[in-house]
Formats: structure tokens, sequence, C-alpha cells
């Protein structure tokens, strides 16, 4: 529903109702501008209403804020900043540019949410950081200065918002002689974990940490730990891991032969040191290892470099080694590259068909946007600088609201006619962005190492790769990237990527006690329509996520709003497969596994990845990571053999320490452990008196506390702080200090109440320790359970934390 821009006003301020100070943006809005009003006021127009969730999002991650931390900027007021930033541009190939008339362009494409930048450029644009870039490469070599080097300059990347992705093949293997020291290589996977930690230890510009993907060939010596590195949760928490494949190598599985280890610096065959002999591994052995670690957790996914090579732009250049954290985006090293996303859900004429009018008009304005960020942006590095805006000026323009296309067209997305379209979609928004990165060409020169790209001809005047318009000079070295599009889906309010539906209906936990459930619009619209919607049938698909089977839901909508888990992998590869035909970088998407998916279903999702081209492939089975509950519907302890409810403790309990003050001369040290989900589940109560009555009498009590938190789906902590408070012992001395313990029971008390009181308060303290806990399975942010994993990366649906930028 369109309305008016002034009046968008209203959804602006439901961003934090009441929140906002007589100096905060909606005032400004209001009140006549004067010369000391320094926010840009946007253009007036019909515009889209942003959602709620939408809302929730802008005012978290992406609108401007003052010193207190208090938002300042509508959402209106952000897209108009970025517009007139972007559009400044202009400028430096034409004096007389209209850059306003350009801006009313980016803003009207980006406020009507048909097209939106990657996230760095939404929250950097026109602001002090103005690093604008999501992907980025590093190079990493075989010395400490090199390691050294790549890790700082990770670091600056990280803290400016970008993602970083490595190759890791060019170190040597563990237990290889150091010729330089006489010590041995503590091998790739070492270095990896200083990687992880430093990136744990830098927030992406100030709000959330960065992400990483570390590569290794096949043929490294290493690799057998390197595909068993994440198992078991076993650290490398900031890191995506992906085993490069080379033709060689899936020739040997077929044909379950052996392969060599190379050495990382010579290409030759390996020599074990401790044995002298060269060293072949069955290739169908670490195939099967490969398909066994991605089915129990996820990791490590596969790509196929001789394909990204295959259809490198600049091989002269360098060699594509790896790719940006979640693998759409391969890049020689220090390359960056700047993407954006048309919203294909905006494309559709009712009842008509695509508007492909409409399309091509986007796709030449977000050519045109992309290429100007290129040249505005600020880059963290000068190796970066140089290849990226004046060598190669790699753009990716992908899309999202694929999933709602479908479903407007009445085109279920496990078939056929979907398939097609995919194609011809793809092919389109190919040809036109190519047309208008030639047309910038024309205006602007070409990327600087066109004459040696595969765009040039060959000698017999034939192109040397996959190319439109042989032989004619461009702007950008790549156009088309299918990227995750994580939280900018949800800013635009249309399904992520090219990825089916996720849920129909599915619970939000906004607070610890209350559920909102999230219908798909779309179904919505179908249900209220058709007359089969009501609140009790939207809570029962919420218990499942998805209408299949659902008999109140006409199997007719049962067929068209099919959810991830409903669609079978080998549909979820070949939509990859069909946008991959027409995409010069690669495509993000995750093949989603049901809980009792098998290896061989993982083995055979590779085969065809492989067998139809595709660049790579990410695998994710439901519920294979250690501590994850249903992401789907209602997370409750599971019955025991007797049918009481009970919860099993993981590995790992985020817990707070307080001293508490008591009379018998020494203090009570009170320990209080959360589940992820943020519930109290235990306490453990220590007085430095080992093997005294006090001693004893503090860790009984603990262990009954505990207990009676364990033993309950939802505990209430309240309940033993009223039950536990006041207790007095009477041959005890009462103490003096106002915050002190009466006895160990109310020292519990006091230290339980202290904690609630603390997360009631948002003390920031304990909200950043909350935040920095990473628990497989659990949303960083909130420690929720309620996620879905797709397009290579992890979602949480209650609090809107994406790793995708």
């Amino acid at each position: 529903m369109a309305i008016e821009a002034d009046s968008n006003l209203e959804q602006s301020e439901r961003i934090e109702a009441g929140k906002m100070t007589s100096s905060g943006a909606a005032k400004t809005r209001r009140r006549k501008p004067t010369r000391k009003d320094t926010k840009p006021t946007p253009p007036k127009g019909t515009l889209p209403a942003f959602s709620d969730n939408a809302l929730r999002v802008l005012r978290a991650r992406y609108l401007r804020k003052n010193e207190l931390g208090e938002v300042i900027e509508t959402p209106e007021q952000m897209l108009w900043r970025v517009a007139r930033n972007i559009a400044q541009a202009d400028l430096a190939y034409e004096s007389g540019a209209d850059v306003e008339k350009i801006a009313h362009e980016f803003y009207l494409a980006t406020a009507q949410l048909e097209f939106l930048p990657n996230s760095p450029t939404l929250m950097n644009a026109g602001n002090v950081l103005q690093q604008l870039s999501a992907c980025f490469v590093l190079p990493v070599g075989d010395s400490i200065a090199s390691i050294g080097e790549a890790i700082t300059n990770a670091m600056l990347i990280h803290k400016s918002g970008g993602g970083t992705g490595f190759a890791f093949s060019r170190l040597r293997p563990k237990g290889d002689i150091v010729a330089s020291t006489g010590g041995v290589a503590s091998g790739p996977i070492s270095f990896m974990r200083i990687f992880d930690t430093a990136t744990e230890q830098v927030k992406q510009g100030g709000t959330r940490r960065g992400a990483n993907m570390g590569i290794l060939r096949v043929d490294h010596p290493d690799i057998l730990d390197f595909i068993r590195c994440k198992r078991g949760g076993n650290g490398l928490t900031n890191f995506n891991i992906s085993v490069g494949l080379t033709e060689e190598f899936m020739d040997k599985v077929e044909n379950r032969e052996d392969f060599p280890l190379l050495n990382p610096r010579s290409k030759e065959p390996w020599t074990d040191p401790k044995t002298g002999s060269p060293v072949r591994l069955n290739a169908r052995k670490v195939f099967d290892l490969l398909v066994e670690s991605a089915w129990e957790g996820g990791d490590p996914g596969i790509v196929f470099l001789d394909r990204l090579n295959r259809e490198n732009p600049t091989p002269t250049i360098g060699e594509i080694e790896s790719t940006n954290p979640c693998g759409e985006q391969p890049l020689l090293p220090y390359e960056s590259c700047n993407l954006g996303s048309i919203n294909l859900s905006r494309c559709v004429r009712e009842k008509s068909g695509v508007n492909w009018q409409k399309l091509g008009r986007l796709v030449k304005t977000a050519v045109h946007f992309l290429d100007n960020v290129v040249d505005v942006n600020n880059y963290p590095l000068p190796e970066i600088e140089e290849i990226t805006k004046r060598g190669n000026r790699k753009i990716g323009l992908g899309i999202m609201g694929w999933a709602d296309m479908l479903i407007r067209l009445d085109m279920p997305y496990d078939s056929e006619e979907a398939l097609r379209l995919a194609e011809e979609v793809m092919q389109f928004i190919w040809e036109h962005a190519w047309d208008a990165s030639i047309e910038l060409a024309r205006r602007r020169g070409a990327f600087a190492n066109f004459p040696v790209s595969i765009f040039a001809v060959s000698s017999d005047g034939s192109p040397t790769g996959k190319v439109h318009r042989p032989g004619r000079p461009r702007r950008n070295a790549t156009v088309t990237t299918i990227a995750p599009t994580g939280t900018l889906s949800i800013i635009a309010g249309c399904s992520s990527g090219i990825e089916p539906l996720f849920a129909v209906v599915y619970e939000r936990h906004v607070m610890d006690k209350e559920v909102l459930l999230e219908v798909n619009p779309l179904f919505k619209e179908v249900a209220q329509r058709e007359g089969f919607y009501s609140d009790e049938l939207m809570a029962k698909i919420a218990k499942k996520g998805t209408v299949k089977d659902i008999p109140e839901v006409p199997r007719k909508f049962q067929r068209l709003f099919v959810t991830a888990h409903d669609i079978n992998p080998t549909w979820h590869v070949r939509m990859q497969a069909a946008f991959q035909k027409m995409t010069d970088n690669a495509v993000s998407k995750t093949v989603n596994f049901p809980e009792s998916a098998t290896k061989d279903d993982v083995a055979e999702v590779y085969w065809q990845a492989y067998r139809l081209n595709c660049k790579g492939v990410t695998v994710y089975r439901d519920r294979s990571l250690e501590g994850q509950v249903l992401t789907l519907g209602t997370a409750e302890p599971a019955p025991d053999e007797q049918g009481r409810l009970q919860w099993k403790r993981p590995e790992v309990l985020q817990g707070t320490t307080y001293k508490i003050p008591t009379g018998f001369g020494e203090s009570l040290y009170v320990t209080v452990n959360e589940d992820p989900n943020g519930s109290v589940r235990e306490v453990f109560a220590n007085i430095s008196r080992v093997g005294s009555d006090l001693a004893a009498d503090a860790e009984g009590h603990g262990i009954l506390a505990s207990t009676f938190l364990q033993s309950v789906p939802k505990p209430d902590p309240q309940v033993l702080v009223r039950r536990l408070a006041g207790i007095a012992g009477s041959s005890l001395p009462a103490p003096q200090q106002e915050l002190a313990a009466k006895s160990i029971p109310d020292g519990i008390a006091l230290a339980l109440k202290k904690h609630m009181e603390t997360k009631q308060k948002g003390d920031l303290d304990f909200l950043t320790r909350r935040r920095d806990l990473r628990i497989p399975g659990r949303c960083p942010s909130c420690r929720s359970a309620n996620l879905r994993h797709q397009e290579g990366c992890l979602i949480c649906l209650d609090c809107n934390y994406s790793e995708c930028v």
C-alpha cells in the first residue's frame, strides 16, 4: 500500500514510539527548515510503508544516532543521504551533471524498495566512514610477516563494515620444516584460529563482528584436519570454511583413485618429513569425509576453483583463490566488490507477467549507482583502491524477492516453469547490465585492465570467454552476482535472494513472555481473499512453519506456498544452476535438508552441483548444529521416560559471578548461569572455608536451586528470590552492609535479585556479555534458537540479526 512521503513520518516515528526527543528526526521534518538545519530533506513522492520488522532493523543498524545512541534520522532521510552522496560521482565525469536529478532517480529506486545496495553503503554513504564495500579478499603468504599483515588488514576491513575471504593454501603444512629457524610449522589451521580471535575483538562499524571465509585447496597436506576443524563446535565461529575442489579431484572421486598432496610452495608432490615418502590419499575417502562433516554441522562448503578461474575476467592479472564470506563473490587478492539487489517482487504486472520494462529501467539505474559507488568509496587499503577503482571496477548486481515473484505469478518454486523463468529473468538482467556498463564506458572509459581481459578479442577475432558483445569496451570487469540479501530483504519486505520461503507462518519471540505470529503477507492476502484465514489456523501453521498437509489450506495454495524444507534438495540445486548460467560471479544459496536427511543425500547434492556447473554449494541439515532447537514452531524441553519435561544442559553456558558480603567474616560467591535462551538454569554458591559446614551448606543450596530451575520449561528465578530472601541464621552476627547476606539462602536470593535487576535495566556490560557469547545453533546477538540458515549465512527470526550484508 502506498502513502505520501510526508505521511511516511508516521511509520518512521514507530521506530521507537516515545524515544525520539524534540530535536529528533521526526520533529525536524515537521518544522520549517532553517539555515541551521543540516539534515537533508527527501523529495516528496509516493512511497511504500516500511514494515515494523524493517523499522526495527533500520533503527538498530542503519539510521544515524547521536552520541547518546538516540536515532536522529528517518528511513527517508537515510535513503536521501545515500542517494545524494552516490550521485556526486557524476561530477567527476561531467562538470555540468544534474546531481539533484540523478540523486532523485537513485532515491526513488531505493525508497520504493525496488533496489537496495549492500548494507555498508546504506550505513556509511554520506557519513564519516564512507566505506561502502561488503566484500574483500586478502592474500595470505607463507611467512610470519605476510600473515601478520593480513590479520592487521582484516581488522581494518572488519572495523569499516566489510567481510573478508582468505585462501590459506599457500601456507606450509603442520610439521613441515622451517629452514630459517630449524623448527616446524604449525600449519594453516593454527593461524586461522589467530585470525578468528582477532575478528572476535573487532566490531564492524561499531555494530557487529566481521565474517570470514577460509578456503583450503583439496590437495593441501593439511586438508583432512581442515575438513574436521569446525566439527563438534570446535571454535572458528567467525569463519565459514570451504574446500577448494578441482576437476582432477572430482574425476579421481568418480574413479575411486588416489590423488597426490602437493607442496604449497613448489606445487610438486608433498613428501612427509617423517617418512620421506610422497603422500597420496584416496579421493573417495576424502570426499566422504567432506560430506560427513557438512552433514554433521554445515561446514565445510565446497567451491570449484577451476570454474572460478575459467570465468576469471582478468586471468593475466592474477588467479582467483578465494571468495567473500558467503561464497558468491570470487575475487583476486586485494579486490573488493560493491553489491546491490533488485526486488523482483516489485517487477510483476498483476495477472500479466513480469514487468520487463520496469526491470530494464531498474537494471540501468542500479549499474549507474554501483559504478558511482566505486568512485566515492573510501577504501581501507591503498592496494584495494588500486585494483578496485582503477584496475577492474567489479560490481555485483543481484536480486531478491524471487519467491515472491513466483507466488504472484502462480508458479510453484519447484516447477519446470519456474526454472525457465529463472533463466529468462537472469539473462535479461545480465544483458541489460552489460549494455549499461558498455554505455558507461563510452562516456567514462573502460576499466583499466580491459585490454588484457576476456572481453577483448583474440587474434582470430573471437572472445576468450562468456562475453556479451565481445570486443566492446565496458566499465566493469563483472556486473552480476547473486548475493545474500539478509537484512536487505527485511527492509524491502520481500523474500531473501533466490531462496524459497523459509516459513509461511512462524513465531517471533519479542520479549521473555510475548510471542507474535509473523504471517507471510502474500499468504495472508490469499487466505483472506479465499476465505480460509483465521487466527487459529495461523497458530496451527506456525507450529510447522509450512502449509503442507494442512487440510484447511486448499491444495492449490499448499503447492504454491512451498517452503525450503518442503522442496526436494534437487530443486534447490537446479534453481541455483539456472541463475548461475547468466551470473558473472557466483550464487549464494543454501540447500536446506530436513533433519532426517542422510549423508548420501548430501553427497548427491554435491554431485548435482558439480554436474550442473555451479561454482560451489552450501548445505545445511536442520538442527545439525549442537545446541540448536526447533527453528520453526515452539522450542520446548523434551519429556523423559516418565513423561516429565526435562532440560538438557549444553556443554557451554554463560554465567555471571556475584560477590555477596556476609556476616560470617568472608564473602559468598554466587554464580548464575543462563541457557542460550536467556533463562536462568544453574546456581553455584561457594564460600572460602572448603570442607566446612558453611561450604557444604552453600554447595547444597546451589544444587537445590539449580534442580528447581532445571525442572520447569520456563523457570522464574523470582520464585526463589521470594522464598529464600530474608532467611537469617540465629548463631551468626547480622551484617552491617545493606547488600549483605543474612544466611547462605539469603545470599543466593540477593545474587538472583541483582542478576534479574541487571537484565531489566539493560546494563550495557551485561548485554555485551550476552551478545558476545556464540553458541552453535544460537543467534550471536540475542541467543535465540529461532534461526534460519540460507544464502550461506544465518538470520535470526526474533531480533533480525543477520550475518549477511
